[in-house]
């Protein structure tokens, strides 16, 4: 049709309507009606090509809706399971923590050796089990289940998911009871995406529908246990599938609402950390959380190192080095726990105490609360008992955040702001620098203390350190695990 455009119609034209141009009337209409001839397929081919993309749009979003109704009740139910998992977890989780602490106290009845000698053969009995759990019935409940998770929503991972639920549950009490440095957030995201297969596996789902429904779980995870709906999704979106399709929006939207309601009805509706700020941060401090987003990033990098490399040091093979790992670590834990109860277990309560700001606690202290801190969370994950790195690196920001708070307090007094208001955005910033998700560490920070106030000090913590561990040759820390298991699987 372009050849006849181009050569064959301008002269019928020329001939048609030139008034010069001698020709009989009725050869004059013979001409005039070959040429609407050519001319009108070129107009319905247009016509045509215009309804097909309209029809093709038609068409998927009344496949898109179909999908959203489909995925309606499947997310209102997975909501609900998530969040009493969650609250069972994190019931249990608490219920553990304080058999230790009361362990501990029936202990000191036997004097300094005895109780130090109960208090590693408590620690050695727990590391030992929750690892066995792991390395004999799911290996893929080891640590976080981020990673694992991540590879299965990306196609490279299967998961069994019966297996995952009870071992994952199982495991993470017992570790956590036993004084291992490991977070609560981890394990319900992978529990929480493991009903999501469940729930795609017995609804005889197709691949895709069962991905969204995982990713949706995990969400709902993070959401029961952090009281934060908005930082399950932004989660998904940001870290886990990296992308912000409509229909995984719309699940994980409906599992993570659902699943924070029910969160909230069982157990209260205040923020996980009660934070008290009076007054908001002077635009003349954003300086100081400039400073603290550069040294989050720096130590951010650091943290992803060092726990990659305690992953090498101990991936070992032999049953009896295996048992000897364990051992080793329930003998160092069980002493930590003996010395100093508090800076073991998920952390929860060191946070408490540092946001609640009922007591000075010098730079120093800070230092090597934080030192301890990031050397116990290293071996705890490297024991492989399944326990996240959610909650311990949020207390190693809040450590640092408050350290210099406390340092910029007595260096700049007349502009630095409240410590306690540091220490929030260094749980944002250290958050950004190890998983490289600036949106989540933000959204998650801002619903745990309650505190919209502190949008401008979070971003400016945030992006910070964002940048410093970006301009690093280094690899966010979940992905940078995942590649460590899939190379695993090429030897």
């Amino acid at each position: 049709m372009t050849i006849w455009r181009v050569t064959v119609i301008p002269w019928i034209y020329f001939i048609i309507f030139n008034p010069h141009f001698a020709m009989p009337s009725h050869r004059r209409a013979w001409w005039i009606r070959q040429y609407v001839e050519l001319m009108t397929p070129v107009t319905h081919s247009t016509t045509s090509h215009k309804e097909n993309h309209l029809l093709r749009a038609k068409r998927r979003m009344e496949k898109l809706n179909r999908q959203r109704l489909r995925l309606l009740p499947r997310a209102l139910a997975l909501g609900i399971l998530s969040g009493l998992m969650a609250v069972a977890f994190a019931t249990v989780l608490e219920t553990g923590e304080a058999s230790r602490m009361e362990f501990l106290e029936f202990a000191r009845q036997f004097g300094d050796y005895g109780g130090m000698a109960l208090s590693i053969l408590f620690s050695i009995i727990a590391i030992s089990v929750a690892a066995w759990l792991v390395r004999f019935f799911a290996p893929a409940a080891a640590g976080s289940g981020i990673p694992h998770l991540k590879g299965v929503l990306l196609g490279y991972r299967s998961m069994v998911w019966h297996r995952i639920l009870w071992v994952k549950f199982l495991s993470g009490v017992i570790g956590v009871t036993g004084g291992l440095t490991l977070g609560r957030e981890g394990p319900t995201v992978q529990m929480g995406g493991a009903l999501g297969q469940a729930f795609g596996s017995r609804s005889h789902s197709d691949a895709l529908e069962q991905r969204i429904l995982i990713a949706a779980g995990a969400g709902a995870g993070l959401s029961a246990i952090f009281n934060a709906p908005l930082a399950g999704v932004v989660f998904v979106l940001e870290e886990l599938q990296g992308n912000f399709a409509s229909p995984v929006f719309f699940a994980t939207l409906i599992a993570s609402m659902t699943a924070d309601v029910l969160s909230r009805w069982l157990m209260g509706q205040n923020p996980v950390f009660h934070v008290t700020v009076t007054a908001i941060p002077d635009l003349a401090s954003l300086p100081l959380f400039l400073a603290l987003g550069i040294l989050a990033g720096v130590l951010g990098v650091l943290f992803n190192r060092a726990l990659l490399a305690t992953q090498r040091l101990g991936d070992v093979q032999s049953r009896w080095k295996l048992a000897s790992k364990w051992v080793a670590w329930g003998v160092i834990i069980g002493l930590m726990g003996w010395w100093a109860p508090e800076v073991c277990g998920g952390g929860h309560l060191i946070v408490e105490r540092i946001l609640g700001g009922h007591e000075y606690i010098n730079p120093w202290t800070l230092a090597l609360l934080f030192g301890l801190r990031f050397v116990l969370t290293m071996g705890s994950y490297g024991t492989g008992v399944a326990g996240g790195i959610f909650a311990p690196l949020l207390v190693l920001g809040a450590l640092l955040g408050l350290g210099i708070g406390e340092l910029g307090r007595e260096w700049f007094p007349l502009v630095a702001p409240e410590p306690l208001t540091v220490a929030v955005a260094g749980m944002a910033a250290y958050f950004t620098a190890i998983v490289r998700a600036p949106l989540t560490g933000i959204v998650l920070i801002v619903e745990m203390t309650g505190n919209y106030s502190l949008i401008l000090p979070l971003f400016t913590a945030c992006f910070s350190a964002y940048v410093i561990a970006e301009w690093w040759p280094d690899v966010p820390i979940y992905e940078a695990l995942l590649e460590r298991d899939l190379e695993k699987d090429t030897r």
